[in-house]
């Protein structure tokens, strides 16, 4: 193919214009997942446990539990997975603790983040490292 030099002005002026967007436009599906649950509040480290296996043999099946004393709601967020989105619980007026467990799906060995919205508004998260030693999102 013979380009012209339009082409490669054009060519050129593409590059220029993606080296110059802003980095939060590539922003990845967990940090889009954790923005949409918190609605860009700030988070605060603490406040909240999370339980994992430190290694997971099997991705397909991995137990977790979560609490944090005063909170509404807890999401988890996987950030390897496909789908960051893990679970979110509601924890209403009768609720008798804040705290919950279940199995999930991990892709591979990465980080799995609990956040939680607390009573007065505010955010707390946690973080836990699983090492997954097969995949269990097609992995």
């Amino acid at each position: 193919m013979n380009y012209t030099r339009r082409d490669a002005l054009v060519i050129g002026a593409g590059a220029a214009v993606a080296v110059a967007m802003p980095f939060q436009a590539f922003a990845g599906p967990l940090e889009d997942a954790i923005a949409a649950f918190t609605g860009g509040a700030d988070i605060a480290e603490g406040g909240v446990v999370l339980t994992a296996p430190e290694i997971a043999e099997n991705g397909n099946t991995v137990p977790i539990s979560v609490s944090a004393d005063g909170a509404t709601e807890i999401a988890i967020f996987a950030a390897g997975n496909p789908a960051a989105d893990v679970i979110k619980f509601a924890f209403g007026p009768r609720s008798g603790a804040s705290s919950a467990s279940t199995r999930c799906r991990l892709a591979g060995t990465q980080d799995l983040v609990a956040i939680a919205k607390m009573a007065d508004g505010s955010f707390a998260q946690a973080t836990v490292n699983v090492k997954v030693t097969i995949g269990g999102c097609g992995g």
